[in-house]
């Protein structure tokens, strides 16, 4: 299947993220929060989840340096980033985003769970899409995706 681009650099991928981003934050404020017999448990995995997921983004921001963009296809002057955590995990920005609206949903309400599960859908597309524009970018991305077959999130492999 071919994921569409959505823009020459990929913008409608970032217009979509962000409007699941700011929905989940919307549906946890206006839902009605968790029921009591299961509100404490969920808050502490939320706050774990949230914790998990802020090192995920800010280890995966502070390795990826200046080849940081929001968008799918690379900018001009990036290199392909193959160390740090991307030595685990191919696209981590986006696994940390995952789990910090998680955490934030289970923090909050039950209705964030719906914009928190398309937030990951939208996420793995934007990723294969990113894939497809790494691959015409860097003849040495296939053999790194070979190499680290996680896609958002670290574990074993």
């Amino acid at each position: 299947m071919r994921i569409p681009s959505l823009g020459r650099r990929g913008e409608g991928w970032v217009v979509l993220q962000f409007l699941l981003v700011v929905n989940v934050a919307v549906a946890a404020a206006v839902d009605r929060p968790w029921p009591d017999a299961v509100a404490t448990a969920l808050w502490w995995i939320g706050i774990a989840s949230v914790a998990v997921g802020a090192v995920l983004f800010v280890r995966a921001v502070r390795d990826l340096g200046t080849s940081l963009t929001a968008f799918p296809k690379p900018h001009g002057t990036s290199t392909l980033r193959t160390g740090g955590i991307y030595a685990s995990v191919r696209h981590p920005i986006y696994g940390g985003l995952v789990l910090l609206a998680l955490g934030w949903s289970l923090m909050h309400a039950p209705m964030a769970l719906a914009p928190t599960a398309l937030l990951a859908i939208v996420l793995d597309l934007k990723s294969r899409r990113e894939e497809a524009f790494l691959e015409e970018r860097y003849p040495d991305y296939a053999a790194y995706r070979e190499r680290v077959p996680r896609r958002l999130f670290p574990g074993p492999r």
